[in-house]
Parts: C-alpha cells; structure tokens; sequence
C-alpha cells in the first residue's frame, strides 16, 4: 500500500493554466486535483460561528477563492505555482487574448529614472518610492504595504502617468486606455486629486466621481469612491487598463470585488495600504484582487531616517469606582460601550485633556449622535474664544471637511474632533500635535491608521502625543469588554515597537 502511494506521489500530473481575463485564472486538471485545489484555497471567515448563516447551517464559515468551474483570481498565480510544486504537479501554461498569466514588463532603471526627472516634481522621489514602481511596473500587479506618511499617493501619481504615457502602446484593447483609482470616502478624492495636481497633473486630466457626479469621463485619470461605482455595468469598467485602490485593507466587501471582477481588461492592478489585518483570509482575498504583498517601507524606518515624527504613546486607565464596577460586571458589550461614551465624568475629562494640549490635537470618537456631538459641544463651550475648534463627521460635506483639514495645517492650537469613518483612514494632516483615542476599539487596521494620522513630521518638529483610553470596569475575575480592547492595542504597540507609558486615573 505504501509503495502505491509513494508511485502516486512521484506521478506528474498536468495542471494547465490560462487568463479568462486580467480578474481570473482557468485551471484545467483531473477532478481529484480539482477537490484539492479548493480545499487549499478555502479559509474560514475570522469569527464564522457567531455569524448567522453558520450558526442556521446554511453555510459552512470558508471562503472558497478557487470555485468549482476551476477559475481562481489572477492574483493567486504564484500560490498556484506554489501548490502545483508542493505537490508535484506539472504546469502547462496557455496563451489567450490576453496573453500569458506570467507575463512581465522589462522596465530600465535609467529611462524610468529621467521620466520621473522629467514630470519636475515638487521634491525628489526617495528611494524607496521609486523601488515601489520600478517592481510595481514590472510584475504588473501589488499590494504595496506602505504606512501613512511615506507618500502613497506620489507612488499612485508615477505609476499612473507612466504607464498612461510609456505603457499603453501595448494594451491589445485600446478602448482600456485609462487609470481608475478606488479610495473610501468622498474626503480622499479630494485629497488624491489636490495631491495629483500639485505634483504638477493637469487638472483636465483627472475626472472625479463622487455623490451623484457624471460618469461620463473624458479624462485619462479617474479617482472614485467604490460606492459611487460598484452598480456601473461591466462595459463601463472596461475603459480601464490599470486600477488602484488606494487603501485597499477596506476591499473586503461584495461590492468592491464586484468592482475589481468587472475590469477585466486591466492588466496593471495595485492596492496600497499603511496596514493589514494579519487575517490570512483576508490577505489571500486581497492578493487575488491585486497581487503579491510587497512591503515598501515601514514606520519604524521612516521615523529612524527622521521622516516621520516619533510617537509617545500614553495609556490611560480610566479606573471606576466600586459600585459601577458591580453593576456593570457581566452585561453586554453594547451596554457597556454606550455606558461609557455618555459617562459624563469621562467625557468631561476628556474635555480637559484636549484644553490642556499644546498644539493641534485630533480627538477620534466613534458614535456621532450619542458621543461625539456631545463632546464636540463640552470642548467648544469650555475653550477660549481665540481657539479654533472643529467637528468632522460623516454628515458635514465634503468640501468643508477638505476646509478644515487645509484650515488645520495652518493652525498651531486647532482641536479637531473627528469621527473615526472620517478621519481615521487615508486623511493626510501635515500639522498635528495630539491624538486622542476617545472611543474603544481593538481593530489593528482602525489603530495604526489612526495613529498615521498624527506621525507627519510638524512644524515644531516634536514627537506626536498620543492618548489611549482604557476603561477598566472590571470586577473581581471579570475583565470588562473596553479594557481588554484596551490590552489588545498594547499588543499592537508592542508588535510596531512603539514607546508608551501607563498611568492610571482615578474617576
């Protein structure tokens, strides 16, 4: 029996692989491999039993990347590889019209090099962002891993207006002709768009879509929220020869997979991020879509080369007294949070804290009607009538939020007090002091991109502050829902080696 299945094992098999298009693979191979394909490209979904399909067993908690038609998205190509070689599996790639799923670009250093001299930047490239598109125009396709403050959106604006002027000669399709670029929020559209024009793009160029705008495009660049987009037929997305999504940690949903399926004829694709979950199914999801994970540059290099601004980290325990930590033992996880973003000892505290900072502070919340209206209210009523405070949520339009943010960069004692949607993800602000984490939240991804926040270097050139609220409710042997989130970000303090300190306070 042994010997048998050792022959099997040393037996090649073919597995024959081709584009149906630039989203997805066709794997051709017996069934038996077929069944083995899709247990390895099967993952369960982080929390599976507590969702509700699981739980009326109507789904058994994996995503399944490679399905049984035996299509599997592009971006996993080298996983196949990986697996067909673990295996012992025999590769045979096929030709389609869309050509070869190995196919690179040969890219030269020197010619790459004087194109970007020739776009007369407003500063030189450093190193690491021209690495970033020399590989990234190579291979086609990335996840370039890359933290808030190292110059995503100049690595977007080169890749885009490269291959918009050197590449597009060899699209077979010359209808895919334009860069569609995907970010979150109305705010980032704005700011990609200011961030392209003054690196010197033409404003004619770039074609915004947001909140109802035309979709009609006569431009070469497009910079678009996903909700704006994902109901556009699949025609529509074929205009499109590379896309970008700029934060692309958030490309978890239905409907921006749906996007990124419908632009088959993009053969460059590259997401960038400052963070990743560390969830295997979701960097896996996020490679299919885009590619391998490259890693660009990090915080800890770019604050050791004097890029970034260095981050002191102070955690505070918020410490209740006895009789709420009786009543609130034990009671649900929403109770708990809604206790404590109303309590109005804390909110008054933090109040005080934000007053007591030098300097342009961000206070972050998370519930707007309940606890950041409120606060936003307390710490305006409280301040001097010289200082200038700001309120920022999804409900305040766009263009006033790009106010704000232009009118906080010249401040030097500005409070802004922000909702965590808004001001969390991809907002750049090039003038800030303090943060305040007001909210409770474990999120690794909500964490390091609010803390980017904060870690461009500002004027006076001292480290960023940052305040981290942990509320210890806890009684007897029970550990409160907010205090353990609050153990979870000093786990992620720890993992990004960042200094903090911790105090306690009595409420």
């Amino acid at each position: 029996m042994a010997t048998s299945d050792n022959k099997k094992h040393n037996r090649l098999e073919k597995i024959r692989i081709g584009l149906i298009n630039h989203s997805n693979l066709q794997v051709e191979c017996e069934r038996s491999i077929a069944y083995e394909l899709i247990d390895y490209f099967s993952f369960y979904v982080p929390g599976y039993k507590y969702m509700p399909a699981y739980k009326n067993r109507v789904w058994d908690g994996k995503i399944k990347l490679f399905n049984q038609n035996g299509q599997l998205p592009t971006g996993l190509y080298q996983h196949l590889l990986y697996f067909c070689k673990q295996n012992n599996y025999e590769t045979e790639l096929m030709e389609s019209k869309y050509g070869y799923p190995d196919e690179t670009n040969t890219i030269n250093p020197q010619l790459l090099f004087d194109f970007i001299k020739g776009l007369n930047l407003p500063f030189e490239p450093r190193d690491y962002q021209f690495d970033a598109v020399m590989n990234g125009l190579i291979k086609k396709r990335a996840i370039l891993l890359s933290p808030t403050g190292s110059g995503k959106s100049l690595i977007i604006y080169i890749l885009a207006t490269y291959w918009l002027r050197m590449l597009t000669h060899g699209v077979k399709y010359p209808h895919a002709g334009r860069v569609l670029v995907i970010v979150p929020t109305t705010s980032l559209v704005e700011q990609m768009y200011n961030d392209f024009v003054n690196y010197g793009c033409n404003e004619k160029a770039i074609h915004r879509i947001y909140s109802g705008k035309d979709k009609n495009i006569n431009s070469s660049i497009v910079v678009s929220t996903w909700q704006s987009i994902y109901k556009m037929p699949k025609d529509w997305f074929e205009q499109f020869g590379m896309v970008i999504g700029d934060e692309c940690h958030g490309f978890k949903s239905k409907s921006l997979m749906s996007i990124m399926n419908k632009c088959t004829e993009a053969a460059y694709r590259f997401g960038t991020t400052g963070t990743l979950d560390g969830a295997l199914t979701h960097e896996l999801v996020l490679q299919g879509l885009f590619g391998k994970i490259t890693n660009v540059t990090t915080t800890k290099s770019l604050q050791e080369n004097n890029t970034l601004a260095q981050l002191e980290i102070t955690r505070l325990t918020l410490q209740y007294d006895s009789q709420v930590r009786k009543y609130w033992g034990k009671r649900k996880y929403q109770d708990e949070i809604d206790y404590i973003v109303t309590y109005e000892k804390r909110n008054k505290f933090i109040t005080n804290l934000a007053l007591s900072q030098e300097g342009n502070t961000l206070v972050l919340f998370q519930f707007v009607e309940k606890h950041g209206q409120p606060l936003f209210n307390m710490i305006r009523d409280k301040a001097s009538d010289n200082r200038k405070i700001f309120y920022v949520s999804g409900h305040v339009d766009t263009n006033d939020r790009e106010q704000i943010r232009n009118i906080t960069e010249k401040q030097k004692n500005a409070i802004i007090v922000a909702s965590l949607g808004t001001f969390s993800t991809g907002i750049n602000i090039r003038n800030l002091h303090n943060i305040i984490f007001a909210s409770p939240s474990k999120s690794q991804i909500r964490v390091l991109q609010s803390i980017g926040r904060g870690l461009r270097k500002s004027d006076n050139g001292k480290a960023t502050k940052l305040f981290d609220l942990v509320d210890d409710i806890s009684h007897l042997t029970y550990k409160n829902f907010a205090l353990l989130h609050g153990f979870e970000r000093l786990k992620i303090y720890k993992k990004e080696k960042f200094n903090y300190k911790t105090y306690k306070v009595d409420m």
